[in-house]
Formats: structure tokens, sequence, C-alpha cells
């Protein structure tokens, strides 16, 4: 589905008010910004609801929209609040609210059902089967990963049911985004909530920045985006100055409009309002590679202080007014601005005892619009005015307030919400399952006998042999497919299913109709991101079984949305579009490479399809030996992860968990509370 406007909509960020303004005055056609809560960017100053009502009035008043961002994982105990904030938001107007929670979707679709959806970049949606799916959740628009190529964003819109927005310029996550658990498994602030630490900007491996990624610019690739036929190109930047906002808002709104790359003082003014080393345009144009790679230097922070100031006060809205103040009538007031009219009616005028109203003393009095974001001057009022006639001063300052506040207004009307969660099944609730990565250490291990006690289903890679497949009992789908992608991917699952493979591990949800299509039985990866019980029965009645829940849940959060727990395994914290270990370690060590932070810690990384890496807690998660506990939350179901332990490795955790034991080395617990 191609965009209906000639251009693309050109959205900015907005962190605060200033922001705001300057965006405005820059040419946005709209800006988002996020709430005091539920956005993924929460240690911006962010919106209360009266700023947020202020920002919808002036945005709309200058033909610009607003969306506002509840793009964060909701927990059950969240989910009330959550639609009570988004009805809210209906009620003052906001244009659209950007959500990656598919339980948060269904719920307010049930409450609010006419606002506006957009599926955030961290619902994870890299493929025009995952934008189909989002759509049929009831989502107007989805933000595409960032790390789309120009062909595969091309395919996406080609096939789209609904409107395609890509990422335009500002910073990059090496994380695919919505799958990123470093900062969470590793230092307790969750990124899926909007509190990332940012490890990825961390040395590692003796004060090498790896990980670190160059800021995003296609400001060169304008033509090849307008030519897309993408819907929206979003700027970065909920974190940034007023200054920045303006200077890149407003060079990306003259290159759209010129439709032409940026030229050499254009470029440079964009590196000066913030950058890493420069830009990327690597995943744009195909080309992953250590030249993404930068940091933000001092040279760069100084280039930024140089950035010209910029002092934008908030634009006043030119209205005209028509105003009748007649006797036996209640006195109207019309206002307009040539597009949008409004009308209202005050007191009743009554016969002059000894001042009259004149025509001056009314246009004057009428025309002090003080607060509000109106501009009215005595000469644009058309007045009608019987003689001899009066009203009270504060008659004709509510006329004005009334005339002023309707105009400004956005609202809409809504009943109360009371929410209250959706009853259902949310399929099987006891199953013991396990990944495994090596598909060698799996065969070696599983000469023991074990598996056919411990666990109900093993998966192994796509990839694998098909008689390996067949030992295991299911396969997992790689946890990114991009368009270009999709038919292999097709053929092979195809071909283990004609061999009698039943289960597949699935871990996005583009990958639910495939699965299910070719006729497997679905069981829900960790990376589906459920934390709550909406969510689940979401995902139940699109076709999967089974759940397993996010490793960032506590067991009282987990205990009731039914699904099974990772009770065993190194969390994978990353999975990178680049291939950092042919980059930093070579190909020799594909499988055996690892991060080192800057306390020792080894964080292991393994190739994935397509040389996407993953990386891997340094620690395992382990509550082998807290059974009881596990049964007092009502967790019935445990999934295992084995990455890179070795056959002897996975009998031995296998039987510590059949014993109740605990583990030797170090561990990480699930959290109580």
């Amino acid at each position: 589905m191609f965009r209906k406007n000639r251009l693309p909509e050109l959205l900015a960020p907005a962190g605060d008010m200033e922001c705001l303004y300057a965006a405005v005055a820059a040419g946005a056609d709209a800006i988002y910004v996020g709430g005091k809560r539920f956005g993924a960017r929460a240690f911006a100053k962010n919106f209360d609801m009266d700023e947020l009502a202020l920002a919808v009035r002036y945005c709309h008043l200058n033909g610009v929209k607003l969306y506002v961002t509840l793009n964060t994982l909701i927990e059950d105990k969240e989910m009330a609040e959550a639609v009570e904030y988004a009805a809210e938001l209906y009620r003052i107007g906001i244009d659209a609210l950007i959500v990656a929670d598919p339980g948060v979707i269904a719920a307010i679709r049930r409450y609010v059902p006419d606002l506006e959806l957009h599926a955030s970049t961290q619902m994870s949606v890299h493929n025009s089967l995952g934008v189909t799916e989002a759509a049929r959740l009831g989502v107007r628009r989805v933000v595409v990963a960032r790390e789309l190529s120009l062909e595969n964003i091309t395919s996406v819109v080609e096939s789209s049911p609904c409107e395609i927005e890509v990422f335009l310029h500002g910073a990059l996550c090496v994380c695919h985004s919505g799958q990123c658990l470093f900062s969470s498994m590793v230092g307790g602030r969750s990124g899926n909530r909007g509190e990332c630490a940012q490890p990825c900007r961390l040395p590692f491996n003796g004060g090498k920045y790896i990980l670190s990624l160059k800021d995003l610019s296609l400001a060169n690739h304008i033509k090849e985006l307008i030519e897309s036929g993408v819907a929206s190109l979003k700027i970065e930047g909920r974190m940034k100055s007023p200054d920045y906002v303006y200077a890149v808002t407003s060079i990306y709104r003259r290159l759209l409009d010129e439709n032409r790359p940026a030229n050499a003082n254009e470029n440079e003014i964009l590196r000066r309002a913030f950058s890493r080393g420069g830009f990327t345009d690597g995943y744009f144009i195909g080309k992953t590679d250590r030249g993404m790679t930068g940091i933000r230097s001092e040279s760069d922070k100084q280039d930024s202080k140089s950035l010209a100031t910029v002092d934008i006060q908030p634009k006043k809205h030119r209205v005209t007014a028509t105003v009748c103040i007649r006797l036996g009538r209640p006195a109207e007031m019309t206002i307009t601005d040539g597009t949008k009219r409004v009308t209202v009616f005050g007191q009743i005028p009554q016969i002059a005892e000894n001042a009259p109203l004149t025509a001056d003393s009314v246009r004057s009095r009428l025309a002090k619009m003080g607060n509000t974001l109106l501009l009215l001057s005595p000469d644009d009022i058309e007045l009608t005015l019987d003689e001899n006639i009066n009203l009270p001063p504060s008659a004709l300052n509510a006329l004005r307030r009334d005339a002023a506040e309707l105009f400004e207004s956005s609202s809409r009307e809504l009943e109360a919400v009371k929410y209250s969660p959706l009853e259902g099944e949310r399929g099987v609730q006891s199953l013991t399952t396990a990944q495994f990565f090596s598909e060698d250490s799996f065969l070696e291990a599983s000469r023991h006998g074990l598996f056919k006690q411990e666990l109900d289903i093993a998966f192994l890679p796509h990839t694998a042999s098909v008689e390996s497949i067949k030992t295991a009992g299911g396969v997992f789908l790689p946890p990114v497919v991009m368009d270009n992608e999709i038919d292999e991917l097709t053929e092979q699952l195809k071909n283990l299913r004609e061999n009698g493979i039943m289960y597949a591990l699935v871990s996005n949800i583009s990958q639910i109709g495939l699965a299910k299509s070719l006729g497997f039985r679905l069981i829900g990866d960790f990376r589906l991101n459920v934390t709550n019980g909406e969510s689940a029965l979401v995902y139940h009645n699109m076709g999967v079984e089974h759940l397993i829940l996010s490793p960032e849940l506590t067991l009282p959060k987990a205990r009731d949305i039914g699904g099974g727990l990772i009770t065993y395994g190194r969390i994978p914290l990353m999975i990178t579009e680049r291939c950092f270990i042919g980059e930093n370690f070579g190909c020799d060590r594909c499988n055996k490479a690892a991060l080192t932070d800057r306390k020792g810690e080894k964080f292991p990384m393994m190739r994935l399809w397509k040389h996407r890496n993953i990386i891997f807690n340094s620690i395992p998660t382990y509550m082998g030996d807290r059974q009881s506990e596990l049964r007092a939350h009502r967790i019935e179901s445990e999934h295992f992860i084995f990455s890179v332990e070795s056959a002897r490795d996975i009998i031995n955790v296998l039987g510590a968990i059949s014993e109740g034991m605990p583990l030797s080395d170090r561990v990480r617990r699930v959290g109580r509370r």
C-alpha cells in the first residue's frame, strides 16, 4: 500500500514543549512525544496530561499531527492504567498512539476502538508477513525495523495492507529493537520498559567499542525513500535539544520538498547537530560492516556546542471573528481561520441604563486572547451591535473564552473506561521444552537417553539435518527473516514438515501465520515478549499452543499469565544484523567468540542464519533446585536453553534438574518479586 500524499510525512521528535515548538517551526508534518509513563524513553522530560492537551491544540492549530508513545511492555497490574491512559489521550484529541505490546493493542481496540494505533519498532516487525499480522491486530501503521535495506523496505511497502514508517535519522540500536535484554539482564534496567542503560556504548575486549554504532542518516537517499512509497519518515531524538530538533527537521523538510539529497553544507550541519564519528547508511544500502562503528568523541561534543541556538516562542494562530450582539437575542461569536469555524452563544444583552456598549470597547475586549494560542486583531472583528444596549464585562469575557476554547479544542467524547481482563484459554499449561543451538552437542548428549525423561520437546535450528530435528521433535525458526529470505526459509520448513516434524518454536509475529499454514503446531518463544495475560490470549487466538514468557518477569508476575519460564540457560541478550564475530575474531572463531566487559565478564557469541549474531548472558539462569518455589507460583512449564554447553555440560545440567540439585557455578535466579 503506497502513501496517499505526494511526499512521505516528516515525523519529528519532541521531549518537551520547547522541542515541540521547534519541530513545528522547522516544518514537521507530525510530532511524536511521550507521556510520563509507558514510553520507551523513560528518562526524557516527557509530557504530563496538561502539557499533552496543550501540545495537541498547538499542533492541530498549525496543521501538524501529534502521536504519543505507549510502546513499552505492560504487566498485568498496569493494564487498567494503560487503557485508561489511552482513553484520556483519545479524549484530548491525539492523532495516534504508538504501541508495541499485542495485549495492549487488543485491550485498547476493545475500549477505545476509534483511536488510531501505530506498531512501534519495538514490536520487531521486519518483513511483510509481520506487517500483515500487525495489521490484523488493528494497527493502521507499522514502524519497521531499522535494519531493513531499501530492497526490503520497498518489498514490504508494495505488499502492505497498512502504512509503513521508517527511521530517517538518529541513534541506532545495535540489537534488533524489542529483542535486547542486555540492559535488563545485566544492569537491571529494562530497555523494553524504557530504561535502557546503553551497555552497547561501553567498551569490550580491552577498550574496544565493538558494539557502538554511528547514528543513522539517510539524507543522501531522499529520492529513493520518496519513490519507495513509505508513508512516514521518522527522526529519532526525544532526548535531544530544541536546537537539534530544529536543525535536523528543517534540513529534512527542505530535502523532501526539493526531492534531492543533502549537499555538503547540509550534511555538515547534521553532523554538528549530533554525531558519533559521522553517520552510517549501512543497513539501508545493505553494507553491514565495521564502517558502521562509531563513538561520540570530544570533538563531536564540541562541534555540537557550535550549533546555532534557537529560541522559538509558540506561534499565535491568526483568526477572524464575526460577532452579533442584539437586543433580545443571545450574544453570538464566530471564530474562523478560513478552514475551521466555530460559533458560541452567550448572555442576552439588556437595555443600557447609563453607559451602553460601543463598537470599539466590544472589539477591544473580545480581541484580548490572553494565554490562548489565538491571535485576533480588533480590526478583524466584524461586529453587529444594537444601539443603547449593554452586557457586563464578565459576559463578554465568557463569550470570548468559550469561543477560543472551542476553536482550540480537539477533544472527543468517550464514556468512562472500566477495564477488566478477558477470560479465555491461553494454551497448554504444562510442558517442558529445550532449545539447542548446537546440533552436535544435542546429538552427543541425546545418546545418553535423558531427553526422553526430562523433555517433552527439543528444538534445533532449521538448518540442522532432518534426522537430527526428527530426534529432537521440533524446529526453531530464526528470530530475524527479511523479505528476500522468506522464500528460502519457507522451502526449508516445507521439507521439514513433509518429513514429519510437528512442532515449531516461533519467535516473531511474522512467523506465526507462515508456520501455521505449513501445518506446524506452534510454541511461542520468549522473544514474543509476553508480559501480560492479554498478550497470551492474543497469541493463543493466533494459533500458538504454548508460550514461553518473557525472562524479564519475576515469579509473581508470571504466576497468573499461563505459560513457561526459562529455568535454565544463558539468556540471549542481543540479536545483531552485523557479523561481529567475523569482523573482530575471524570466521574460524565462529561459535567460539565472546565479548569481555570492563569487569571481566564474558558474553559468548554465536552465528545465526545469514551471519547474524547472537550474544548470550555471561552466566546462566538456573531454577532447577527451586522446583517447590516454581510450583508455589503455579509455574508448571519450564524451558531450557543450551547454547555453548558441551554434551557433558548438558547431561550434568539435566541430571541436576532431575534431582533438584544446585549447580556448582555462578547462576542467575528468576526474581521473587
